[in-house]
């Protein structure tokens, strides 16, 4: 069977438009989806400061929190969240430091959880990357940045 430039041509152009239709129906559902979950997630950011971390700080949790924080956060945040990440350096990003409690005391859980979720300025948020219980664990692990601090800092005076 011999085939012409022309039919030829027709047999593979099919699957080129199925590929293209199929690439532009997935990059619609996205642009849709935002303005679906916008809606939906306003009423949660007034009880943003009021929810409450569900997941105990164990030190398993910490670790698993901690080596999740090394692969997507220390770049920025600073392994030690002292906000002096390599990447934040970089970009020239003032970013604050967690080892004060001062800093955290003025966020709630429910915000951290987030600003994680959502992200803030140039940070993406993790979104559907992390399970709800990782980001939790890592709400933990945020927070123990400012208690290993005070720990280490000798008290001074009588």
């Amino acid at each position: 069977m011999k085939l012409s430039f022309p039919a030829l041509g027709g047999f593979l152009l099919v699957p080129f438009l199925c590929v293209v239709s199929q690439q532009d129906s997935s990059q619609q559902k996205p642009r849709e989806k935002p303005k679906d979950t916008a809606a939906s997630e306003e009423p949660s950011q007034s009880g943003a400061s009021e929810r409450k971390n569900p997941v105990k700080p164990t030190p398993e949790n910490l670790a698993e929190a901690k080596k999740f924080f090394g692969y997507d956060c220390a770049m920025c945040h600073g392994a030690a969240g002292d906000g002096k990440g390599d990447l934040a350096a970089s970009m020239d990003l003032k970013m604050k430091d967690w080892r004060d409690a001062s800093t955290l005391a003025a966020i709630s859980d429910g915000e951290i959880f987030d600003l994680i979720i959502k992200g803030k300025g140039k940070m993406t948020g993790e979104g559907d990357r992390f399970s709800k219980e990782m980001v939790w664990k890592l709400v933990n692990y945020v927070r123990s940045f400012a208690k290993k601090d005070t720990a280490a800092v000798p008290k001074s005076g009588p």
